[in-house]
């Protein structure tokens, strides 16, 4: 895989806190990868030690190629990045802080500026001093900064943070067209599921600093567990009669009949056709996916052991 970004046991300890602990990955060039976990997983203090921001503690990092350690300079012209909250300084406008970041990266045109002030639908903000910009402005700016010199790698952190809706899905068909048609590398933490999975290719999912599993869109839609739910006239009537007939059904907090077995959910049909025998005709009955959040806090065992 011609990688963009390598860890190789990569960790970082803060006293007692293993902040990241033997975080090995590769994230190939011009694939968008999202790095998922809650708030206090380690995400930021990776995307640091990416950076060179973090000295890791163990392990090492490559990021296109160039070993990241002290006075190596070689990758930073071609990586765009945005780490917690966006800087800019507050009483310069919108157009004046982009083109201070413009005048550090050598070799960027004056039309880059408006490039981006475009790309993030800057215009009507353009000269408004950022220190009177919204979160989500805000967050567009520091958006603009990364993207001002044209970079092949991107490493953002909650880019979607402080966005409305509206400006979340601008941001993701930007990412989606960056990726696509200029080829760039998008690396993002977030610990959204339902959004990076609409957007990513791949995913990691890091917890207390480890990373507990990778995947891509295909296999975690596979990876969410399926059940038949049924609701009848009786349920505690019509639960035992899909018990005695060999099936893990039980009665959920919903007042619904949940049945799990393969069986049942590629032949719900089957299940209809007990219960109308029986004198307990389904009043509903459905096969439904677990949704993404609940997916997501059982890998991490936090959703309590209790049925979706």
């Amino acid at each position: 895989m011609n990688t963009a970004i390598e860890t190789n046991h990569l960790g970082k300890r803060y006293g007692d806190v293993n902040a990241v602990d033997d975080l090995s990955l590769r994230v190939a060039r011009g694939e968008i990868y999202a790095f998922l976990g809650l708030n206090g997983a380690g995400k930021t203090t990776t995307i640091r030690m990416l950076l060179g921001m973090v000295k890791p503690t163990s392990g090492e990092a490559r990021v296109l190629g160039a070993p990241i350690r002290f006075g190596v300079k070689k990758p930073w012209h071609a990586v765009g990045y945005l780490v917690e909250i966006p800087n800019a300084y507050p009483e310069l406008t919108v157009r004046e802080n982009l083109d201070v970041i413009r005048r550090l990266r050598p070799g960027t045109a004056p039309e880059a500026v408006t490039r981006v002030i475009e790309q993030l639908n800057l215009g009507a903000y353009a000269d408004r001093r950022a220190g009177t910009l919204s979160q989500g402005n805000a967050q567009r700016l520091g958006l603009g900064q990364a993207l001002l010199h044209n970079p092949e790698l991107l490493l953002l952190d909650e880019p979607a943070n402080g966005l409305d809706p509206a400006g979340i899905v601008e941001i993701r068909n930007l990412l989606r067209a960056l990726a696509q048609e200029q080829g760039v590398t998008v690396f993002m933490s977030s610990h959204i599921l339902g959004e990076v999975a609409r957007l990513a290719q791949r995913i990691g999912i890091i917890h207390q600093g480890r990373l507990l599993q990778e995947m891509d869109v295909n296999e975690l839609e596979r990876n969410r567990q399926q059940r038949v739910v049924v609701n009848t006239r009786d349920n505690h009537a019509a639960c035992a009669v899909l018990q005695n007939a060999g099936f893990h059904a039980s009665n959920t907090v919903n007042h619904s009949i949940e049945i799990r077995d393969a069986a049942a959910i590629e032949c719900p049909d089957e299940i209809a056709t007990r219960l109308v025998n029986a004198g307990h005709a389904p009043t509903m009955l459905q096969v439904e996916q677990e949704d993404l959040e609940h997916y997501f806090l059982r890998l991490v065992g936090m959703d309590g052991g209790s049925a979706q």
